[in-house]
């Protein structure tokens, strides 16, 4: 059996001062070294072409900045075309560490994960490094990412030190995944609906001088939308379209019964007010039991949800049904609806 060909990408923006370092950090197991200049204002992909000594490393140039999202997945898509079998994404800025790579590739070589990530929120320590509005906003974060991705048990969402098995990537709609500061959210959603096996790893957490270009008060509506929208579009994935299931019939009786609840209570409500009669007992047991009865349903579907745990790696899973003549390959971006 022949070792796995493995790739790093490094998206390449406003980088110049540390990126260097960082490549001469990643370890010698690596066969790809892929840096994509998102149109770095820095010239960060010339700089690199010129100064790296590294076989292993290769440029590539965006025409328009894409974002960190979209440097990646070029980087993701050239990996894919080098033939790597397993991808690793780390940032070009130095605040992550490229000797920590075992630890995101060992769990995919393994077949215990098809995709990895780091969690810096895994030690006290770690915690206590980062700044106060981070830790907040990471925690709102991570939370609402739980929501919209069904990956329950993973925390530190934004976390960009990845690591993914090219199988399922193959099996992604790459064109479609955001592009921007949403790309690891995103990304998340995506193999869920693809029922990936995704994990956490620890890392620590390090922040040096850099100027980062995310500006929190423009991201947090659109940040809130997109994962509204994941939400929205997992739960008819997942318990309409592509499965019906007992939590399925839970969430349809929890809308009717909630609705039907509000509706009699609302009208109850407008109706006393204005005769100014206090409604009789009949009328608020008939709005407030279909509303009871309809949470119970409602948190009954979100603990199978929860519960809902990918067990058997997407890419082990696929690599039998092919040898067993079940499975043809996937056409390109097969396998993710819109």
């Amino acid at each position: 059996m022949r070792s796995p060909v493995i790739a790093v990408v490094i998206p390449c923006y406003r980088v110049r001062a540390a990126v260097l370092r960082v490549i001469a950090a990643v370890p010698g197991f690596v066969h790809f070294i892929i840096c994509v200049d998102d149109r770095c204002p820095e010239e960060s992909g010339a700089h690199i072409a010129a100064q790296a000594t590294d076989p292993r490393v290769r440029v590539f140039r965006n025409d328009v900045n894409l974002g960190v999202g979209g440097a990646t997945i070029r980087g993701f898509q050239e990996a894919l075309a080098l033939g790597a079998d397993i991808v690793a994404k780390i940032d070009g800025d130095g605040q992550m560490d490229p000797q920590l790579l075992p630890r995101f590739i060992s769990p995919i070589i393994n077949g215990k994960a098809d995709y990895v990530k780091g969690n810096r929120f895994t030690s006290i320590e770690s915690v206590r490094q980062m700044p106060a509005l981070r830790l907040f906003g990471n925690s709102l974060l991570s939370l609402l990412c739980k929501l919209s991705s069904g990956y329950w048990h993973l925390f530190d969402p934004n976390n960009g030190y990845v690591c993914c098995h090219a199988e399922v990537l193959r099996r992604l709609p790459l064109n479609k995944i955001a592009q921007r500061y949403f790309f690891e959210s995103d990304m998340l959603f995506r193999l869920g609906v693809a029922r990936a096996l995704v994990i956490d790893v620890p890392m620590g957490a390090v922040y040096g001088d850099e100027q980062s270009s995310l500006r929190i008060g423009r991201v947090v509506l659109p940040f809130l939308f997109n994962h509204i929208r994941n939400f929205v579009k997992r739960v008819l994935y997942r318990y309409f379209i592509l499965d019906f299931n007992i939590a399925s019939v839970e969430l349809l009786c929890a809308i009717a019964l909630l609705a039907f609840g509000f509706g009699v209570g609302g009208v109850g409500w407008y109706d006393s007010a204005r005769d100014g009669v206090t409604a009789s007992a009949g009328t608020v047991m008939l709005a407030a039991l279909p509303f009871i009865t309809g949470m119970q349903l409602l948190i009954s579907a979100i603990n199978f949800d929860v519960n809902d745990v990918i067990r058997e790696p997407l890419h082990r899973l696929i690599a039998t049904q092919e040898h067993d003549g079940h499975l043809a390959p996937p056409a390109k971006n097969q396998g993710n609806p819109d």
